[in-house]
């Protein structure tokens, strides 16, 4: 989409799973994101392979400054989630265009719709085009103890 915000200089998308520091996305989720506090490295790992992956990257030195992850059937349905973006590097615009360039690498699956959820990030993705459920009593959860 031409509205996606550039990334700002220096900085480079990709949709390699084989470029993502496994070891570095591993060590902001289970020790700096909310949602992912403790959450072992196996499971980590199994979660990315079924799921499409994204990075942001510095062009110099080509370390990793933001992962998200997409699990979608490719037709109709995805979600994002452990969308992060290193603390250096935020207030940049970095997580605003990360957010815009997965979204048009979904487009053309042609996907009817594609969920998230945040407690603090809603600035960002309202910039993307995520908007809060039109009716959410109609979405249900099942969670296991």
């Amino acid at each position: 989409m031409s509205d996606t915000p550039e990334l700002p200089g220096g900085y480079e998308f990709s949709a390699d799973t084989a470029r993502v520091d496994v070891d570095r996305v591993h060590t902001w989720l289970s020790t700096d994101a909310y949602w992912a506090i403790g959450r072992p490295r196996e499971k980590h790992e199994r979660a990315m392979a079924s799921s499409l992956n994204f990075g942001v990257y510095e062009r110099a030195s080509g370390a990793q400054v933001a992962y998200a992850r997409v699990v979608t059937d490719e037709a109709l349905f995805a979600w994002l989630a452990d969308v992060y973006v290193d603390p250096s590097v935020r207030g940049k615009g970095v997580g605003t265009a990360f957010v815009g360039r997965i979204r048009d690498h979904l487009k053309p699956y042609g996907l009817r719709r594609i969920l998230l959820a945040t407690h603090d990030a809603h600035g960002v993705y309202e910039k993307a085009g995520f908007q809060p459920l039109e009716r959410p009593e109609q979405w249900m959860i099942h969670l296991f103890p």
